[in-house]
């Protein structure tokens, strides 16, 4: 950033939107928009030349759509970017994936899309442009080909443990070289909680689906955790566990955010401990403020491990850096040593 002020680059091809970003971005003192894409090409073009600070970018469209022009510039010019996605399945799966390829946040855009109700997100869209200005860029494309090793696990039962993730911004490409890696074979059940509104964490399961050799699926209202497979906790939901007889239910809530998100780790970790005890591997991935941190202190008060991303392959050094700060960190990994550090605490060679 020059002088304080955050240069923004905005790339969309609907010149209502264009004018709205615009003048939201623009009445901000902190904040300069030095250039004005209409299509993706064009957006690539002006992240090399312009050099700005963070990049708005548009999920459809002509030429060249807001994935590939997010793979584009992580090559070419590698620049913080929020995409602004319309809630439709399609666009809510692009999304997904330019997260996983390099874009640190997205925007969603209210019903309706090209409207004045845009504004209704604008201070939402503020804060995750200023916190976006903070990202090492050099952070956005480091990506590794680790593959865990197979375990060799033959004395776990099913339900004798859980495995727990918690993870915010930079979360789904942390995720992307986790998940994957995890082997059919742990028998344990895996559960998620990635900071996202509804409807994106459906797509986030199925694209971790299609490339793990888990189950992958978004978490349901009162369903029977089964082992291999990994629960995605619902946008919108805090996600609960109970236990019935031997076995162990996911429920959905809807009280009030917590650490100002929902679903939130710390919901989620404190209703595992009380069920779990020590039989619990979790891990805080990256991620801005402290979600998670309550919880694991009450994961080590029953015993079990914790593992915190280290800050060479986080995005943002925020929730496992609470967690290393407390001490509750038994392990602290980067993310393409996570998976196989959780099959080793699980019992597996």
């Amino acid at each position: 950033m020059t002088d304080n002020v955050i240069k923004v680059l905005i790339v969309d091809d609907s010149g209502f939107m264009r004018m709205v970003l615009k003048d939201i971005i623009e009445k901000q003192k902190d904040m300069k928009v030095v250039g004005i894409a209409k299509t993706g090409l064009e957006g690539v073009e002006k992240a090399i030349t312009l050099k700005p600070d963070v990049i708005t970018m548009d999920v459809e469209m002509p030429e060249l759509n807001g994935l590939e022009a997010v793979k584009l510039i992580m090559k070419k010019n590698p620049t913080p970017i929020i995409m602004v996605s319309s809630l439709t399945s399609k666009d809510s799966e692009i999304t997904i994936e330019a997260l996983g390829n390099g874009a640190v946040d997205f925007i969603q855009k209210p019903a309706g899309s090209v409207s004045w109700t845009f504004r209704a997100v604008a201070d939402d869209l503020l804060i995750k442009i200023r916190n976006a200005a903070k990202i090492d860029p050099t952070k956005l494309t480091k990506r590794s080909t680790f593959k865990a090793k197979r375990p060799r696990i033959t004395s776990l039962l099913r339900g004798q443990k859980i495995v727990l993730i918690a993870s915010s911004t930079g979360g789904p490409r942390s995720l992307d070289t986790i998940i994957p890696n995890l082997p059919k074979g742990i028998n344990v059940p895996v559960v998620v909680v990635q900071h996202m509104p509804a409807g994106f964490t459906k797509s986030l399961a199925n694209r971790l689906d299609k490339v793990s050799e888990l189950k992958v699926k978004e978490a349901e209202d009162n369903e029977e955790l089964k082992p291999d497979t990994v629960y995605i906790a619902p946008g919108s939901y805090h996600l609960g566990l109970k236990s019935k007889g031997s076995k162990v239910y996911t429920y959905l809530d809807s009280s009030d955010k917590i650490n100002n998100v929902r679903p939130a780790a710390d919901f989620t970790f404190d209703k595992a401990a009380e069920i779990y005890k020590s039989n619990i591997v979790a891990a805080v991935l990256t991620g801005m403020g402290k979600d998670g941190a309550k919880g694991a202190f009450k994961i080590k008060h029953y015993g079990g491990k914790i593992i915190a991303e280290s800050p060479k392959t986080c995005v943002v050094y925020g929730m496992p850096k609470a967690i290393v700060e407390e001490n509750y960190a038994d392990f602290v990994l980067p993310n393409y040593e996570i998976a196989e550090k959780i099959v080793e605490l699980l019992g597996g060679k």
